[in-house]
């Protein structure tokens, strides 16, 4: 029979965690103190989890807004930086509704108007009204086109965000804009089975296919 001493070598022993480790537990569970803690004995504000995920695009996946203020606020965060699939903080941000962090983002002269796929593109999908008319209001381009050429009224008409597509819509969105493959935003909310969008898609293109009609059957002044 092994002894208790044999036995205890055979169980793992827990390796201590590293400073790095304590970072981005901290980050994902916005502990302010440990960040700042972590900041002011050196720690890389830009470095990156395992996944290769940068400290203030974990911050706006998990919500965690004071850990992202003060990242923010470091004069060494690159606040563009991006995640392996492309992704940056204000497009997280986007997707996630989160409202003050957007605007935080933005007061800090974030790009509204990233190339490829945009923040817009992130909160017109899951049809965050209040994060589009934010962004709208500080100049995003309504019609920003994807590497394949998909549109956020696209991506909205996708989710059956009705009160997004009006939003888009209303806006200036180019209803007709196709993207590589040739479908526009009325093809997306068909193909997705998007039944409100379709409906009010429709109704739409009707009455302006009507207007330039009527405008023509107007007798000259």
């Amino acid at each position: 029979m092994a002894s208790g001493f044999a036995c205890a070598a055979l169980v793992a022993v827990p390796a201590h965690a590293t400073p790095a480790d304590t970072m981005i537990k901290a980050v994902k569970f916005d502990d302010i103190k440990e960040v700042n803690k972590q900041l002011a004995n050196g720690m890389d504000p830009n470095m990156t989890d395992d996944q290769g995920m940068p400290l203030l695009v974990l911050a706006a996946r998990e919500k965690s807004e004071q850990v992202a203020a003060a990242l923010v606020a470091n004069p060494k965060t690159n606040i563009e930086i991006e995640d392996k699939a492309g992704e940056n903080a204000m497009m997280l941000a986007a997707l996630n509704g989160d409202v003050p962090m957007v605007q935080l983002l933005i007061s800090k002269d974030a790009e509204v108007n990233k190339k490829g796929w945009a923040p817009l593109h992130y909160a017109a999908a899951n049809g965050h009204d209040d994060v589009v008319k934010l962004l709208l209001d500080h100049s995003a381009y309504v019609d920003a086109g994807s590497p394949n050429g998909t549109t956020p009224l696209m991506m909205a008409a996708r989710g059956n965000h009705v009160s997004t597509v009006k939003l888009l819509l209303d806006n200036g969105a180019d209803l007709n804009v196709k993207n590589q493959i040739g479908l526009n935003a009325l093809d997306f909310a068909k193909h997705y089975k998007a039944p409100d969008v379709v409906e009010g898609l429709t109704a739409r293109m009707q009455q302006s296919q009507q207007q330039p009609q009527q405008s023509q059957q107007q007798p000259q002044k």
